[in-house]
Parts: structure tokens; C-alpha cells; sequence
């Protein structure tokens, strides 16, 4: 049985923190020559992410201007970025055939849980989107490498949609419905939430099992509001079992972010990464060394930049913006 929890964060002199999951198989970040891991490295101190910032307009973190044609790698975003509900956003089928036409790399980077990858592909060509499944990332597909890369013997109960399950079928990772036996809970976003499945998931964080968020995501927008995502049920779970988050897989992990370069094979500096929300897109983007774009036909507009103080390198009216320098 799993029963060790990660470890309570050390405070430095300066407020921040240096921050250590209980053993070095989780994935990591570096921030200033210290080695963090695991949730905590998603959890990092608004005073750290403050003293970074400033330190960005003193020139100590200062990225090269580039125009938006001179990446070799371009990250998207999918709900609010290349489409909304069952319609392609304005541009977007034009900024994609250009950027093939210049052999740029291009990934399309989406914290679903309730669509596969074959779903997600099948999904953007019926929209007009030509890509390979190569080209596609997504939050339950992250989670399947995680387990089968760190816990191959794993036995997780999962709270999610069928798509998550088949992903994890798909890299042999270990499924229960054993509260008792759980090494890991498993959460995405479920449309079919219970009481019941809440009951079943405190018992095996309360067990000794870890907990293990799929994506940070609290809600997901519709074209007439929005509902519950994965984050809502993680909280739930949390004040049912009275245990923390272990993990986060999705954007804007470094776990995430990890698998992402391996895909690409490009430098994070080469990088654009384009999306409408900024605490996911833009803060992954910001977080692990890429180029960061705001697109306004999403979730977030310019005041949220202001809200949250996380600045994207660029804010694009929609992804049509992307061809003003060619």
C-alpha cells in the first residue's frame, strides 16, 4: 500500500519555498538550482511567482522579441482556441495550413478527460482539421504515461468518463473499483458524479491511497455557461478525505510539459504556446520556458491579465493574428 504523503514544503529566507515530493520518481521543475517535484511544483508560493515576475521587468528573465513567424514549434490549445462547441473559430483553418506549408511542428494540447486521442483527431477533421494522432496530447493520455512510466503496479480507481478508462487500458495501467485495494485515485472531469463515487474515493484516499488530479481545470465553459471540471471533484474528495492532492497531470504540469518536448524535440524557447485560458495555457506556456499567447475567442480576456498577473508574451484577437508577420 502507498501511505506516504509528499513532504510539507521548506521556507527559504525570502518567503518562497523549496519544495520536495517524498521520493525523486515524480515528475520536476528547476527554479533556481533547486529540484522541485511532484504537486508541489504545481503549488509553487504567490510570493516565489511575485519575486519572479519582478525579477522579469529587471531584464534578469527578459525573452527575445520574436515575430510570431519565427518559432519552429506552435502549441494549441483546443476548446476557446481552435474551436467552440461544434464550430472552428475564425482563421484558425488558414493560420494551420500556413504554418504546414512552412514546415513549422505543430501539437494540439488539450486537459480533456472525456475524449481519447483517436476522438480528439476524428473530432478536429470532422471540422476540417487534418493532423495525426502524434499531434495530439491530452490530459488522460499524460495520465496513462504517468502510471505506466512511475507506478507500473498501480491498481487505480478512477472517477471519470470512459475515454479515461480506454486511455489507460491503452497503456496498460491497472483499473479497480476496491476502494480498499487502491493504490491511486484517479480525477477527471465525470459527468455522472455520484454521491456514491464520492463515498467510494474517500475511502481509498482515507486507505492510504494517493490522490491524483487529472487536470487543474475547475470548470468547463459551454456555449450557455459552463459545468463542474476534474478540480471541483478533487476538491471534493479533499474535504471528504481530509488528505491533499499528490499530483496534477495536465497543463500546467511539468509532467505535462515533459512529455510535450519529447514530442516535439524542440527547445522550449522555440516554442509559441497559444490558448485561451491563462491560468492553464498561458502559465504553461510562462512556466517551462516557451513563448505564451493569449487568444481573446475563449474563456479569458485582457482583464484577467490584470486579475491574475500572469502576462502572455502576445494576446491575439483570434488565431488570424498569427499570419500578420508573414
Amino acid at each position: 500500500m502507498f501511505s506516504k504523503m509528499p513532504k510539507k514544503p521548506e521556507h527559504l529566507s525570502d518567503g518562497s519555498m523549496t519544495l520536495f515530493s517524498f521520493s525523486d520518481k515524480g515528475y520536476f521543475l528547476w527554479k533556481r538550482g533547486t529540484k522541485v517535484t511532484g504537486y508541489w511544483a504545481y503549488r509553487k508560493s504567490k510570493h516565489d511567482f511575485r519575486r519572479r515576475e519582478e525579477a522579469k521587468t529587471k531584464g534578469q528573465y527578459a525573452k527575445r522579441p520574436k515575430s510570431l513567424n519565427e518559432f519552429h514549434g506552435y502549441l494549441f490549445d483546443l476548446d476557446g482556441t481552435v474551436y467552440s462547441g461544434d464550430t472552428l473559430l475564425p482563421g484558425v483553418l488558414s493560420t494551420l495550413n500556413r504554418l504546414r506549408e512552412q514546415n513549422k511542428s505543430l501539437l494540439f494540447v488539450t486537459n480533456t478527460t472525456i475524449r481519447t486521442v483517436e476522438e480528439v483527431r476524428m473530432r478536429l477533421e470532422q471540422l476540417g482539421v487534418a493532423c495525426s494522432e502524434s499531434e495530439i496530447m491530452t490530459a488522460s493520455c499524460a495520465a496513462g504515461m504517468y502510471f505506466q512510466e512511475y507506478e507500473p503496479g498501480a491498481r487505480v480507481l478512477m472517477i471519470g468518463e470512459q475515454a479515461m478508462k480506454r486511455e489507460l487500458e491503452r497503456f496498460d495501467v491497472e483499473t479497480t473499483e476496491d476502494a480498499s485495494g487502491a493504490t491511486h485515485v484517479l480525477v477527471g472531469m465525470d459527468r455522472q458524479f455520484t454521491y456514491d463515487r464520492l463515498t467510494q474515493g474517500m475511502k481509498a484516499l482515507r486507505n492510504g491511497a494517493l490522490l491524483i488530479a487529472a487536470n487543474p481545470d475547475p470548470f468547463c465553459p459551454l456555449d450557455d455557461g459552463a459545468i463542474p471540471d476534474t478540480w471541483s471533484l478533487v476538491r471534493a474528495l479533499e474535504t471528504a478525505s481530509l488528505r491533499q492532492t499528490f499530483t496534477v497531470i495536465g497543463k500546467p504540469s511539468a509532467y505535462y510539459a515533459e512529455k510535450v518536448f519529447q514530442k516535439l524535440d524542440i527547445a522550449p524557447e522555440e516554442c509559441l504556446m497559444v490558448g485561451d485560458r491563462i491560468e492553464t495555457d498561458i502559465r504553461f506556456g510562462n512556466d517551462h520556458g516557451m513563448y505564451s499567447a493569449l487568444v481573446l475567442t475563449g474563456a479569458d480576456s485582457r482583464k484577467d491579465i490584470v486579475l491574475t498577473g500572469i502576462e502572455p508574451d502576445y494576446v491575439l484577437a483570434s488565431l488570424r493574428d498569427i499570419l500578420a508577420d508573414w
